[in-house]
């Protein structure tokens, strides 16, 4: 049992998933806020574009 409670405190597997864990929630939250705060402005600029383009007219040869 001894021998057990030893190995157990010295076994880091778990704690190197939980890392990895809550380094792939933090990326992923960071990749959620930049598509947000990008998201509305790129939306805006498209329809400026959209806007701009549908006033334009062609010539035809």
């Amino acid at each position: 049992m001894l021998n057990f409670i030893k190995n157990f405190r010295r076994d880091e597997d778990g704690a190197v998933t939980v890392d990895f864990v809550v380094l792939t929630a933090a990326i992923v939250g960071l990749g959620i806020a930049v598509l947000t705060s990008v998201g509305a402005g790129t939306t805006a600029l498209g329809d400026t574009i959209s806007g701009d383009l549908s006033g334009m007219t062609t010539m035809s040869h």
